[in-house]
């Protein structure tokens, strides 16, 4: 478990290096495929050092975080190309990397407490460094103090578990009868706010529109994920108040994707729309979680890795259209067909992921969070029915308005997309759909 940790670690050295863009890049990929050789598929914690270890959720979310920085990295060639810091671009991306790394192998709930919060830090300075807006200031300090100020009293809450238990470590915890009300709402508050759920989602859609490519791949790849991942963790310890109360945050989440689903279907700014489909996803992710049960964990894991790869993808399709045409503004990406009709078909194969059509890892997730929602609560079928027939609708209205249409008579030339693009989305389309095949990984 350390030797990986120790990759990454010896990788911040070449940074300083000159020219050492594409020997990091290709050490990432090297990295991500050492960390698949060891394929891990047992519920027990493994690969056990002093204080990391993985059970498989925590090995497929590593996985991603390994997959999506390597693809930062790609995208985020036009940094190395301006040589705007291009090196301390890189150190930010590895460390951001380590941070994820360590929170998603903790043992420990207070190292889980420390790596997960220090997340954010790479990720401010990426938004605040790469940034494309004036308002990017303003975006980090939404993103700051929404995660912060939830967080903190999480803080609190491990200071008493401690008192109580005398330990921290994951697999020595019990379900000590969840006493306290407030200690159970701030357990959940701050993985809800990270996840993030409606009423307290208002920081994402702002840090997605002001984040650089590289930002916005990781938010939506993998930092939403430290929230589901935090709140299956937590779960055994608050199950006794979750039977009690998990139906309030259940009905919350569906009810509030329905109301995101309305709100993307306004959207005029191809990142804000692809951001609260993010929280719409989510949604389910959190519904299957507060069931409780086998299918709801399980497949909560296979959306958010699904929602992960295709996310992501969709994020860097809106940043190529941004590159040519220095606009997100669906107003102005129309006609995209006749300009770029290759990149089309990337347009169209991620769009269809994105509204959970076969054979992507969408479906599998979404299909089983139909399950177990609907055996937790028949009357749930309700929002279900809408949630997904409304991603349907706001990711079809996304790619026609970007891809049909007559194109705006201000742009006078369009580049077709260069082979690092065709690339990059290929390594986000096929594991997403590879991964179908193996459905059962997923529900071990």
């Amino acid at each position: 478990m350390l030797s990986y940790l120790f990759m990454i670690v010896f990788l911040i050295p070449l940074c300083l290096l000159n020219n050492s863009w594409w020997l990091v890049h290709s050490m990432m990929f090297l990295f991500s495929f050492l960390f698949m050789i060891y394929f891990y598929s047992y519920c027990d914690f493994n690969m056990i050092s002093y204080y990391f270890g993985v059970d498989y959720f925590s090995f497929s979310l590593i996985l991603l975080s390994f997959w999506i920085c390597s693809l930062m990295i790609t995208a985020s060639c036009s940094v190395y190309i301006s040589s705007y810091h291009s090196n301390f671009f890189l150190f930010m991306v590895l460390f951001l990397m380590i941070m994820l790394f360590c929170s998603f192998s903790s043992l420990n709930l207070l190292s889980f407490y420390i790596f997960f919060e220090s997340s954010l830090v790479p990720t401010l300075l990426l938004i605040l460094g790469w940034g494309y807006q004036p308002e990017r200031l303003q975006a980090g300090v939404y993103l700051i103090f929404y995660t912060l100020f939830a967080s903190l009293p999480l803080l609190l809450v491990l200071f008493y578990i401690y008192f109580y238990m005398n330990t921290l470590y994951f697999p020595l915890l019990v379900d000590f009868g969840s006493y306290y009300f407030m200690f159970y709402v701030f357990m959940i508050l701050a993985f809800l706010v990270k996840m993030p759920m409606f009423l307290v989602h208002l920081w994402l859609p702002k840090a997605h529109v002001e984040a650089p490519i590289s930002g916005s791949m990781i938010l939506a790849g993998v930092l939403l994920k430290l929230g589901g991942y935090g709140i299956f963790r937590v779960m055994k310890i608050i199950s006794f108040l979750g039977l009690k109360f998990n139906y309030f945050w259940l009905s919350l989440g569906l009810s509030g994707g329905v109301i995101v689903s309305f709100i993307c279907f306004r959207q005029v700014d191809l990142k804000s729309l692809i951001a609260y489909s993010s929280v719409a996803h989510m949604s389910m992710v959190i519904g299957g979680l507060m069931t409780m049960n086998w299918w709801g964990c399980m497949g909560s894991l296979s959306l958010m890795i699904g929602h992960g790869l295709c996310s992501s993808g969709l994020f860097c399709l809106s940043n190529i259209i941004y590159e040519r045409l220095g606009s997100r503004s669906l107003l102005i990406n129309k006609g995209m067909i006749s300009l770029m009709p290759s990149m089309s078909l990337w347009w169209f194969l991620l769009s269809s992921s994105n509204m959970a059509a076969p054979p992507s890892l969408n479906l599998v997730g979404e299909l089983s969070l139909l399950n177990s929602i609907i055996s937790w609560s028949s009357f749930t079928f309700l929002t279900l029915i809408f949630l997904s027939f409304f991603s349907a609708v706001y990711t079809l209205y996304m790619y026609s308005y970007s891809q049909h249409g007559l194109y705006y008579s201000g742009l006078y030339t369009c580049s077709l997309g260069y082979f690092r693009e065709y690339h990059l989305l290929l390594l986000h389309w096929l594991p997403l759909n590879i991964l179908c095949l193996k459905g059962d990984y997923f529900f071990i």
